[in-house]
């Protein structure tokens, strides 16, 4: 049975930090590439970091860099998400995603890349 499970998500003020968690069991901890994706209401899901599980190469939307930070703990299984300065514009659900392959700077914020998904955490940031 493969899973991710997510953490961590809630409501926060502008300029607040939230640290989400993914934890993969099954399948899912033989992925190469793990990361999170989010979806606010209308918009299409968009990447908002990736890590590849060997080597710890990541990448980021243009809209987190330098506030945002993804990492992982292979002894747990868990790739986290530290996220500072939140603003509005960061409001929606965010998910964790794992690829068989690894992340690659061509299609690492495409969904169609990940074979597994996670049900989705709620970031909340209000004004």
């Amino acid at each position: 049975q493969v899973q991710l499970v997510e953490s961590g998500g809630g409501s926060v003020q502008a300029g607040g930090s939230l640290r989400l968690s993914c934890a993969a069991s099954g399948y899912a901890y033989s992925s190469k590439c793990m990361g999170w994706f989010r979806q606010a209401p209308g918009k299409e899901r968009e990447g908002v970091a990736v890590i590849n599980t060997s080597g710890g190469v990541t990448f980021y939307a243009d809209s987190v860099k330098g506030r945002f930070t993804i990492s992982q703990d292979n002894a747990k299984n868990t790739v986290y998400l530290q996220m500072n300065s939140l603003k509005p514009e960061d409001t929606a659900m965010y998910y964790c995603a794992a690829a068989l392959g690894y992340c690659s700077a061509g299609y690492w914020n495409v969904p169609l890349s990940y074979h597994y998904w996670g049900q989705g955490t709620q970031v909340t940031v209000s004004s």
